[in-house]
């Protein structure tokens, strides 16, 4: 896939580079300067880094990196934190190794895997991190998804749901919404094979300190073995999931 260049980001990153790197707050002008940037453009970008406090300005006009970017290393490593916690503590879980489990985040409308223990017997479906899929097919995607009112989600899906990828996939937001009202009674979502024939996955929502769902864990099966094992692997995914959220600071009574 090529990469599209965008002038305005690169300048951005090559200021803040440069900013980040020099041992002494810089001027305008030496960053114009410096990077060879015209100062129109210089200070138009300066100016929109300001207004966002990813830099500030001190009374001699020199530029230092601002305190926005604290929220951004928050939320790394708070994402890094979790994919910690699932790799400590999955090991306490025999239950749960013997199966695929996958960790991953809501990014809009899709799910990315953070992280995968790999069953003994693979289920042929990719799930190494970075790898993206819908959203409302997947295990995670629900139980993340259901914890937003449906207003925002539908907001995610103006021109409506995804096209499906097998003939079981949800097509519709009352579907989704019905799917929604189960996992609210029960904390556990179901892809009955919305992602893949063949492959059922149980999923759940992990909550932080704030009480906002920031990752969601899932469990997969071949559909022979989903009826067997679904009620003792939800009861011990929902414990799994309850363990980090507690390590992350969330107070159930709260």
């Amino acid at each position: 896939m090529s990469t599209i260049a965008v002038p305005a980001l690169d300048k951005t990153f090559q200021i803040l580079d440069l900013i980040t790197a020099s041992t002494q707050p810089l001027s305008a002008a030496h960053i114009a300067k410096e990077l060879s940037l015209p100062r129109s453009s210089t200070h138009n970008i300066l100016q929109s880094l300001l207004a966002k406090h990813v830099i500030y300005k001190d009374a001699d006009n020199r530029f230092h990196l601002g305190s926005y970017l604290l929220y951004w290393a928050g939320k790394y490593e708070q994402q890094q934190g979790i994919i910690q916690l699932f790799k400590d503590l999955i090991m306490h879980y025999p239950i749960l190794l013997q199966h695929t489990v996958t960790l991953s985040k809501l990014d809009m409308s899709e799910v990315v895997f953070l992280a995968c223990h790999e069953a003994p017997a693979p289920l042929g479906f990719t799930f190494r991190a970075g790898v993206r899929v819908p959203a409302v097919f997947s295990a995670t995607g629900k139980a993340m998804l259901s914890t937003l009112p449906m207003h925002q989600v539908k907001s995610l899906y103006e021109d409506g749901l995804p096209k499906a990828i097998t003939p079981n996939s949800v097509d519709n937001f009352a579907r989704l919404s019905d799917e929604f009202t189960a996992i609210h009674s029960s904390r556990i979502s179901l892809d009955d094979g919305q992602l893949r024939d063949g492959m059922y996955c149980l999923g759940t929502y992990i909550r932080n300190a704030a009480g906002n769902a920031v990752a969601g864990m899932a469990v997969s099966f071949l559909q022979v073995e989903y009826d067997a094992k679904r009620e003792e692997v939800s009861a011990v995914l929902i414990g799994l999931a309850e363990q980090i959220e507690q390590r992350l600071g969330f107070l159930p009574n709260r």
